[in-house]
């Protein structure tokens, strides 16, 4: 079936054009000639294109989408700017670019190592007669990790979104539905509010199923333990996304669930605190780790503090106790400490924060205090 030109968003060109000028910058810090673009998403982040196999040949003085005949009018429409190559089949694109590499003569070009398997790659060196492929990993995604306004305004929205309809879902609680069927019931809600539908799989966990981190959702009902755990997040049509997590107590709890509560929420705040730009990711982890270390459950927090969030849920940068990365301002990352007593239960509250010029914000606004939680 011939794919039809998508209805999402687009955002202004000039805002496609500024990000590859900020990779042709990487790219001759590198001394490469060019940048083969491969991933899907980079190509979108870096285009406006939403559609699929499609590369993009990006340097100095060279702009190319390469793509096949299904997608002749959306490029036109989506990236009327960039020039592009299209042969007939989807088959026959690998070797358009290899003969656009060939011609241009560019000596090395570098490609996405994370992404282009080794049969792509000899395919494509094996057919070069003087460009030599040189793997580089996460050059764009780098790039992506800083967010410009049109991107925070999109995040803004992803939470809006996500926000309503976990709204509607704690007004709607009813004992008998299933944590599944609570998750057709996000997406529903997001989907009427207006965005592209959930931001990933939510996980919905009653009682002792919110001590696994990830997860699935069962037939258990909402009603059948006195809390559950909502991790969700929306998607605007515009691709982008939110990450949320949080507790509701539909009946009397345990004095030891009020008390791991209270030490997630106290480690999320004093992380949230920390948060600013200069500071390495790790160091935030570290402030919330500590934290739960001191109340006596360092075990039961075995993920990392967070992660970046756009056009893919999980994005650099990472929060965690292993991550080298500095935080800076554009970035919007999640924090989501989390206590997982096996066979009891799990808490885990989670934000969606912004890196500014002298700290961040808290783009998120869901209530997280202990009563907050009660319906």
């Amino acid at each position: 079936m011939k794919p039809q030109p998508s209805t999402e968003k687009i955002m202004p060109q000039d805002y496609y054009a500024l990000r590859r000028r900020k990779l042709v910058q990487k790219i001759k810090k590198r001394s490469l000639g060019a940048f083969l673009v491969s991933d899907e998403t980079n190509v979108k982040y870096l285009t406006g294109f939403t559609g699929d196999s499609t590369y993009l040949i990006v340097g100095k003085d060279v702009e190319i989408l390469v793509s096949d005949s299904r997608y002749t009018t959306q490029l036109q429409n989506e990236c009327p700017r960039i020039e592009s190559s299209i042969k007939s089949s989807s088959g026959a694109t690998l070797q358009n670019v290899a003969a656009i590499l060939n011609k241009l003569k560019l000596g090395s070009v570098g490609f996405e190592s994370g992404t282009v398997n080794y049969a792509l790659w000899a395919s494509l060196q094996h057919t070069l007669k003087s460009t030599e492929l040189i793997p580089h990993a996460g050059i764009v995604e780098d790039l992506r990790a800083i967010k410009d306004a049109s991107e925070i305004k999109e995040t803004r929205e992803a939470i809006r979104l996500a926000e309503k309809a976990f709204a509607l879902l704690k007004s709607g609680y009813v004992a008998e539905m299933t944590e599944l069927r609570a998750t057709y019931e996000l997406e529903s809600s997001i989907r009427r509010f207006g965005g592209k539908g959930n931001g990933f799989d939510p996980i919905v966990a009653v009682g002792a199923n919110s001590a696994l981190p990830h997860a699935p959702p069962t037939e258990d009902t909402l009603g059948s333990a006195p809390f559950f755990l909502v991790d969700w997040g929306a998607m605007t049509p515009a691709g982008y996304r939110s990450d949320l997590t949080r507790m509701i107590f539909t009946g009397r709890i345990l004095p030891k669930l009020e008390k791991i509560y209270k030490v997630v929420l106290k480690a999320q705040g004093q992380a949230i605190r920390a948060i600013g730009p200069g500071v390495f990711c790790r160091k935030v982890d570290s402030v919330a780790r500590g934290v739960i270390d001191k109340a006596g459950f360092g075990k039961n927090f075995g993920h990392g503090l967070g992660h970046g969030i756009g056009l893919d849920i999980h994005e650099n940068p990472r929060m965690s106790f292993l991550s080298e990365m500095v935080l800076k301002p554009g970035m919007i990352v999640t924090v989501e400490p989390g206590i997982y007593l096996p066979g009891f239960g799990g808490v885990r509250i989670e934000d969606d924060v912004l890196v500014t010029k002298d700290g961040c914000e808290v783009l998120s606004h869901v209530p997280r205090q202990l009563e907050d939680a009660y319906l």
